[in-house]
């Protein structure tokens, strides 16, 4: 099974052809029209077997499959306390394993945006995580760490950690969080400004992938300032 993470930086409708050319089984999108608030008749059929989440029509969170893949939404909780947090669509699939799409959003927050969105999220909802692969654009890295917050990047990594769920780019380049040598984002697509701020993270018997890759940027600037990234199992 071949699954694809990627923020296709909106108008999905007309870049769906290009990421599709990677033959994935599974695609978690970042920044993706609503297939059913669309106009597109092409869009509308290749998204034929999909979740989406968000709060505009143009610009949310959705996971397309092939149509004999049997995505089946998971009822946890947007809920902390007495507001939401964004975005995360967690799903099944084929009734064998825990999908969970990720696109962190700031939400307003002066101190929980996005990492904190998502350390939010676990506190709600880590007790329902049965060996899950959670893939998405989480907008941090361990760069951004800041003393005083008990949220910090490094701080949920170690919390995935306590069930065995790590970055499978880390596993497999012995590279430490914060010290990745591979972009995955650059800012305003300005070649001098890279980021890694996509992730895949496996739990442990997942962690033997048949390959793992992130998309030349040459190959993707071109349509988004994110590039793909591509877990074959």
């Amino acid at each position: 099974m071949k699954i694809i993470s990627w923020n296709c930086n909106g108008a999905f409708r007309k870049k769906f052809d290009i990421i599709s050319s990677l033959d994935a089984d599974i695609y978690v999108i970042q920044e993706c029209e609503d297939p059913s608030r669309t106009r597109d008749r092409r869009y509308i059929d290749w998204s034929n077997n999909h979740l989406w989440i968000g709060d505009s029509k143009n610009k949310g969170l959705g996971i397309f499959a092939k149509s004999d893949i049997k995505l089946e939404q998971l009822v946890w909780s947007n809920n902390f306390r007495d507001h939401s947090v964004k975005y995360f669509l967690p799903c099944l699939v084929d009734n064998k394993f825990q999908l969970l799409g990720v696109w962190t959003h700031r939400n307003n927050s002066p101190n929980f945006g996005y990492m904190g969105q998502f350390w939010k999220y676990l506190e709600t909802n880590f007790k329902y995580f049965e060996n899950p692969i959670i893939a998405g654009d989480f907008n941090s890295n361990a760069i951004w760490d800041q003393w005083d917050r008990w949220w910090n990047h490094s701080d949920v990594v170690q919390i995935l950690k306590q069930k065995q769920i790590e970055s499978i780019y880390h596993i497999i380049s012995g590279e430490e969080q914060g010290c990745e040598t591979t972009p995955t984002f650059w800012l305003q697509k300005n070649a001098a400004k890279p980021y890694h701020i996509d992730y895949v993270f496996l739990s442990k018997e997942f962690q033997k992938p048949k390959s793992f890759k992130i998309g030349e940027r040459s190959n993707w600037i071109e349509f988004s300032d994110h590039v793909p990234l591509i877990l074959e199992l």
